[in-house]
């Protein structure tokens, strides 16, 4: 009988005491916000017309919460839209462009698929500034005489912009800012921002399917006195006879939009509205601070973006010591099976790597019960 170990005898690490009570840290859909219930929704409006005057009011309803939330000047109009952000981004290019040179900035998947869109679909040859994953391009270099989309918050390398100084007040393009995982999280410049687009189901943890489309009034003046070369689908369409659908913007969706989505949305926007911006705001601050912590707690752990003044607080993005694809895959697996964490696997375009969604729908606790169980896995995985 002997006490010494074989030596290729490997101890099965310790797991951590405490899990996070919500362990939704998708980058989309989102989670819940604390205390969702789908029994909460209001169902009246179930198995109605959206045309009918219940279904218009709360169409309009919702349309009402979100500006009050973003305090959106009365000068920029609000629809709800087909598709998701990318509907509602993919119809403001193909409505809008065309009319000057383009510049579409790249530092993340989306950015990219601009980018495929302008050159692939629409045939217009952009001026494109790439950055790498992590990194984000020299603004100095954009040429505002051209109409410039890019991404707010680059959900899939967790780089954003650091704020809207960089776009001129007399720019003669318009700005095109797919803000879906920064609407809601940060304190948006409105008067810098031409187009708009988001979803619900990022920051206010909504359902999919559904986008929001935000129109300046410069964008609503390119749309009612230019005609793009190019067919537009019908549900792309936002000019009538030369002059903008208002009833879009007013709750008369452009095809037939999920009830029940809506009804999750508002509730999700009360729930918002009892914080004000100012409260999702510090709560998106908070879980991105606690998860800054627990990084710079390990050596093995590390920020994608590596400069803080333009690094997400929302999906934040995280490098693995030694890790590629397959051991993300198996690291995300281990939290799942153990309802530690769901869903924290990097984009699939991105370098492999940690993806923890800190929107203000998570509990900063969470965050924080979650630092051991990465500890876990990571040890596990590497066993």
């Amino acid at each position: 009988m002997t006490d010494s170990i074989a030596a290729d005898a490997t101890l099965a690490p310790t797991k951590p005491a405490t899990k996070p009570a919500r362990p939704h840290f998708s980058s989309g859909p989102c989670a819940k916000p604390p205390g969702y219930d789908p029994a909460k929704l209001a169902t009246d409006v179930l198995g109605r017309s959206h045309r009918s005057k219940l279904g218009k009011q709360r169409l309009q309803y919702c349309i009402d919460l979100m500006r009050e939330l973003l305090n959106l000047p009365d000068t920029h109009r609000i629809g709800i839209v087909p598709g998701s952000d990318t509907g509602a981004f993919e119809m403001a290019m193909w409505t809008m462009l065309g009319a000057r040179p383009v510049t579409a900035l790249a530092w993340e998947s989306f950015g990219e698929g601009w980018v495929t869109d302008a050159v692939k679909q629409l045939k217009i040859d952009p001026t494109v500034i790439r950055a790498d994953y992590g990194q984000l391009p020299d603004l100095r270099q954009i040429d505002w005489s051209n109409d410039v989309l890019f991404t707010w918050n680059g959900t899939t390398s967790g780089v954003r912009v650091p704020n809207g100084d960089w776009i001129p007040e007399d720019r003669a393009g318009l700005s095109f800012a797919d803000a879906t995982s920064g609407v809601f999280a940060y304190d948006l410049p409105w008067d810098k921002i031409d187009v708009a687009t988001f979803s619900w189901q990022k920051v206010l943890g909504g359902e999919g399917a559904h986008g929001v489309l935000i129109l300046g009034p410069r964008a609503v003046e390119r749309l009612e006195t230019y005609t793009p070369a190019w067919p537009l689908p019908k549900v792309f369409r936002l000019v009538s006879k030369g002059k903008l659908v208002e009833g879009v913007f007013k709750g008369e969706t452009i095809n037939t939009p999920s009830m029940l989505a809506v009804e999750d949305a508002i509730w999700a926007l009360e729930w918002a509205k009892g914080l004000g911006k100012g409260g999702l705001i510090a709560r998106s601050d908070a879980n991105a601070a606690a998860l800054d912590r627990i990084v710079a707690e390990r050596d093995w752990l590390g920020h994608l973006a590596e400069d803080e003044a333009s690094r997400s607080k929302t999906s934040v993005c995280l490098t693995v010591e030694g890790a590629d694809a397959d051991f993300i895959k198996k690291f995300a697996a281990l939290l799942e099976k153990e309802d530690a964490a769901y869903d924290v696997a990097g984009y699939r375009d991105a370098p492999a790597g940690l993806r923890i969604w800190c929107g203000a729908t998570v509990d900063t606790g969470d965050i924080e019960a979650l630092g051991p169980w990465l500890d876990w896995a990571y040890a596990t995985a590497k066993a």
